[in-house]
């Protein structure tokens, strides 16, 4: 079974709590970097390491400094004594914000990963369990040919493979840290530093940096998250198109005592579905702004700053919430195969005209001529109501190049189901 996590969890690793805790976490390593260098004596550590900060004085700071690095260390700095003159040796605010905004990451990342897992685990299972249920392929709105409910869900369930090694490239390109002063130049703080901070953090030292981490990384992460809400959107409308009531094939959950409508006792909406697309537009949006922050001034400014502060958090909080939604969604999914097999019997056997199609070519009609002529019944049958083999079985046309037994034999729906199993082996789902 995958591992099962909570909201609270994603949440939680957006407070500020943690923010500032991730911070200390860094200015800690770094402090334990230049002692293991021989700067910092070794016997500070030890009450470094109980450093602490107090939102409440961080707050009484700023209100005076207007600079939320600089309350934090005044606030940190109170939790100390002489020692305290070792925190923040020789960085910039960036160094501490940017790797513990880093730290945060990697661990949003690690959740929405669990969340995708059980997304798919839950997707594969519907796959195998409607491996063979027939329902109508439609293109356009239209009906075209039979599919599989287990084909459509072994390709959402593909589709979100895609997203999870997208998430998971994008883990791994945020998975660094960047601990370099104030334009990148180690000016005030060795490389040495970078590399032993980091590696006590979990993180990689970023080869090059301005004051700041690059922000291609960010949005390279966002995007992810961006796309992964898209496929969750893609699937969420298409259980909201087969819900409809002229359609009918799935219905989202509706639990014991629910209402569908103030007004209307008999409605049953695909509103959780509805709520999973109206969230992906929002990470979307905040994809194109992560894409913007790209472009900073010179070695740094801080029009990223302030938005990011929404968007990063946002972006995570959202994508965990959809994701969970979505599940359930999928989870508690009513599936209705009766239905699904009588609307492909509305058009009367349309569905076949491709195969009719083939079997007059493969019998030496021209391909135009072909069309033509299955396409007179097809039109026939659409605009009537009548049943197109009982057309086709009156035209002399065809009757002349097939035989009743070979027409007949045409209107199988097994021919569509052939090589499901071929897909599934593919997949690995067997």
């Amino acid at each position: 079974m995958i591992e099962r996590y909570s909201r609270p969890a994603m949440k939680k690793l957006w407070s500020d709590e943690t923010k500032f805790a991730k911070w200390l976490d860094v200015e800690v390593a770094v402090c334990e970097a230049w002692a293991e260098l021989g700067i910092i004596p070794t016997e500070e550590i030890p009450k470094i390491k109980k450093a602490r900060f107090d939102m409440q004085r961080f707050h009484e700071i700023l209100e005076v400094t207007h600079h939320d690095v600089t309350a934090f260390l005044g606030s940190v700095a109170g939790s100390l004594g002489e020692e305290s003159r070792y925190i923040h040796l020789g960085l910039t605010s960036s160094d501490v914000m940017d790797t513990a905004l880093n730290l945060q990451i990697k661990e949003a990342v690690y959740l929405l990963e669990l969340g995708v897992a059980g997304l798919i685990e839950v997707l594969e299972e519907k796959a195998i369990q409607h491996k063979y249920t027939l329902m109508m392929g439609r293109t356009h709105g239209v009906h075209a040919e039979p599919t599989t409910f287990g084909l459509k869900m072994a390709l959402w369930a593909q589709e979100m493979r895609r997203n999870a090694r997208r998430l998971a490239e994008a883990r791994e390109v945020m998975s660094v840290g960047k601990i370099s002063g104030a334009v990148g130049t180690y000016a005030t703080v060795q490389p040495e530093v970078e590399e032993i901070a980091c590696s006590k953090l979990g993180l990689a030292a970023a080869p090059i940096s301005s004051q700041v981490v690059q922000r291609d990384r960010h949005a390279q992460f966002v995007t992810a998250l961006a796309i992964t809400a898209g496929s969750l959107e893609k699937f969420a409308t298409e259980v909201r198109a087969l819900q409809k009531t002229e359609t009918r094939e799935v219905e989202e959950p509706f639990a014991a005592g629910q209402t569908g409508s103030s007004a209307m006792p008999h409605k049953r909406n695909p509103e959780l579905c509805e709520r999973v697309c109206g969230l992906a537009r929002l990470v979307r949006g905040h994809a194109l702004t992560a894409m913007e922050n790209i472009a900073l001034w010179h070695e740094r400014d801080i029009s990223h700053s302030s938005n990011e502060r929404i968007i990063l958090p946002d972006s995570c909080l959202v994508m965990d919430y959809i994701l969970h939604i979505f599940t359930g969604v999928m989870k508690g999914l009513n599936v209705y195969p009766e239905r699904m097999r009588r609307n492909i019997e509305l058009t009367q056997g349309l569905v076949f005209s491709q195969r009719v199609l083939l079997a007059l070519i493969e019998k030496g009609l021209s391909r135009q001529g072909a069309y033509e002529l299955v396409q007179r019944s097809a039109m026939e049958s659409w605009r009537e109501g009548k049943s197109f083999l009982g057309l086709l079985e009156k035209d002399v046309d065809v009757t002349g190049t097939l035989t009743l037994d070979e027409l007949r034999s045409l209107f199988d729906y097994g021919y569509y189901t052939r090589h499901v199993d071929l897909i599934f082996m593919r997949l690995a789902l067997l």
